[in-house]
């Protein structure tokens, strides 16, 4: 009878302990911060109020600006879609991390785990992923499935969605908007909400667990020229798309030459082929053109907008606003005709200098509505999350932890900076590499001996080829062409060309200074600063990536369709 007492009091005893403890680790672990990132594709830094832009509306995002830190010298590492994305997720330069856009890599299962949602995932957070996926991981590429198994609750597309996404990927099709901003937002709601109303994301755990914090990835396709350019301005489309700004006067961008009046080329021609570059970016090779496709990005930016002050203002709805740091930043920037030039993959600040603001509630006051013009970079991102969720970093990563700017306490987190554009392909991106500090810029550039895309398409054209196959079907070799352009500067391949410029008295780079006597010592150390950071960028171990080509997949039975 006294055992059976001790064991009642025992038991009692640890009931109470346990409702105790319980109620305090939930609350730990809502303690965590919960994240929201939110990346656009090809937006200019001056496509925001708070980054300069008197025309476009962006009260959302600069209200964001307000209450969180800005960063106004934020690069992205490479200026094309896939690589900066990739890098963006594992912290990694693209000589480090290998995924490029047409090299026929894919992500290893190896290297997905270590990318910043992954690690928050396996530390308890709940993840999802919205909108776009451009980066392609496990064996297969886009078509394995891994990045749908990887999150709990998925609702994207791979590749460019258009401007009406439902056209094009069918996990969107019971959306009840077409555009692709609302599509977006309806994901966004229904992961938010704890309600399930969109049957076409999958749902690993039926709905978002109130006990477990949360990492939520947005990812767009605009304002970039693949989505804007769909825009067709249906009935159905809300009025922001389709009168917003047409009745404004829209000056050219700085430094603007119609392709008619291309004189003296930006790039030595055996560097850039113009031609090439400027097919899929037509509509700035004249004045009228520019002006459509910059009205209709103004017009994706108010969309994105709203959709910034839907999310904020649910969050507030959901009680969630003091505990989710919000992040906002872009993959790359464009040309929209400076110089006749079209497009990105350069290392000129146009492509790399991307806006970013990250927002925490928890910050004090006296930090918010800061700038900070230190050199920071999108791999600077995922560190920057995992520190304040309190997880370990991994070893691979090569970004910095920006909570000392953020918490005030920093003003700087590296003296230099590298950027790097190893698609060099038949649309003419010449292949270049670039270090700055806060005054200076350097870049050298490497023979390009890629076949004109032109030609491909001429032959394609005579042959009744498949234009897409021609240009973006990766086979094997294109593997071994890729590796060289990555380990070619590193065993001693000389650069054809270099710039020099003055950031700070020349901040549009319209001056190279690299053949002017005055700046030889200038030049040499920007030099001596290169050769470290290449070493630095490569690391020191083979990327974790999967042979993803078209030659692969016919040896599976299976065949890639370019996306």
């Amino acid at each position: 009878m006294k055992k059976y007492k001790k064991a009642n009091a025992f038991q009692l005893l640890f009931v109470v302990f346990a409702l105790c403890i319980v109620p305090h680790i939930k609350s730990m672990a809502q303690e965590r911060p919960n994240f929201i990132f939110i990346l656009t594709d090809d937006q200019q830094y001056g496509m925001m109020g708070c980054t300069g832009n008197d025309i476009v509306k962006t009260p959302h995002l600069d209200k964001l600006s307000q209450e969180g830190v800005l960063f106004t010298n934020a690069h992205i590492t490479s200026a094309i879609c896939t690589p900066s994305r990739a890098s963006i997720l594992a912290s990694q330069f693209e000589r480090k991390h290998g995924v490029n856009f047409n090299s026929g890599t894919s992500m290893s299962e190896e290297g997905w785990k270590n990318t910043y949602p992954m690690v928050l995932r396996k530390e308890g957070y709940y993840t999802g992923w919205i909108g776009k996926n451009h980066v392609p991981v496990g064996m297969g590429g886009y078509d394995s499935g891994m990045m749908e198994r990887s999150f709990d609750y998925w609702y994207a597309g791979h590749g460019h969605l258009g401007f009406y996404p439902k056209e094009r990927h069918g996990i969107f099709k019971d959306a009840e908007m077409d555009t692709q901003v609302e599509v977006v937002g309806e994901g966004i709601q229904d992961f938010l909400s704890n309600e399930q109303k969109l049957e076409g994301a999958l749902k690993f755990i039926d709905q978002r667990p109130a006990d477990r914090p949360f990492m939520l990835s947005v990812c767009f396709n605009l304002p970039h020229g693949a989505g804007t350019g769909s825009m067709e301005m249906r009935e159905s489309d809300d009025e922001i798309y389709k009168t917003l700004y047409r009745d404004k006067d829209i000056p050219l961008p700085k430094n603007y030459v119609a392709k008619k009046d291309i004189v003296v080329p930006k790039l030595p021609k055996e560097i850039h082929r113009a031609y090439d570059r400027q097919l899929g970016y037509d509509y700035v090779d004249t004045p009228e053109g520019f002006r459509e496709r910059y009205i209709r990005q103004m017009e994706a930016m108010n969309g994105i907008d709203r959709l910034v002050g839907q999310i904020r203002a649910t969050l507030n709805e959901q009680k969630l606003d003091r505990n989710t740091v919000i992040v906002f930043t872009s993959d790359h920037g464009l040309f929209m005709g400076q110089f006749g030039l079209g497009g990105k993959a350069f290392c000129y600040e146009v492509t790399t200098h991307v806006p970013m603001i990250i927002f925490d509630p928890k910050s004090k006051k006296s930090t918010r509505g800061k700038t900070s013009d230190a050199l920071v970079q999108s791999i600077d991102i995922a560190p920057t999350l995992l520190t304040m969720a309190n997880v370990a970093i991994p070893e691979s990563y090569q970004g910095k932890d920006l909570g000392g700017i953020l918490a005030g306490s920093e003003t700087t987190v590296r003296t230099f900076l590298y950027t790097e554009n190893l698609w060099s392909t038949q649309f003419g991106n010449p292949r270049c590499e670039a270090v700055q500090d806060m005054e200076w810029k350097y870049i050298r550039y490497y023979k390009n001996e890629n076949l004109s895309a032109s030609k491909k398409i001429g032959t394609a054209k005579a042959m009744g080829i498949n234009m897409n196959s021609m240009l973006y079907k990766v086979h094997d070799p294109d593997i071994a062409l890729y590796r060289d352009f990555v380990e070619g500067p590193l065993n001693g391949e000389q650069a054809v060309y270099e710039e020099l410029f003055n950031l700070k008295n020349d901040p549009d780079e319209t001056t190279n200074l690299a053949m002017e006597d005055i700046y030889n010592k200038v030049l040499l150390k920007m030099r001596t600063v290169w050769e470290k950071e290449i070493k630095m960028a490569r690391g020191d171990h083979a990327p974790m990536v999967l042979r993803y080509t078209a030659d692969s997949e016919a040896e599976r039975g299976l065949i890639i369709e370019p996306k």
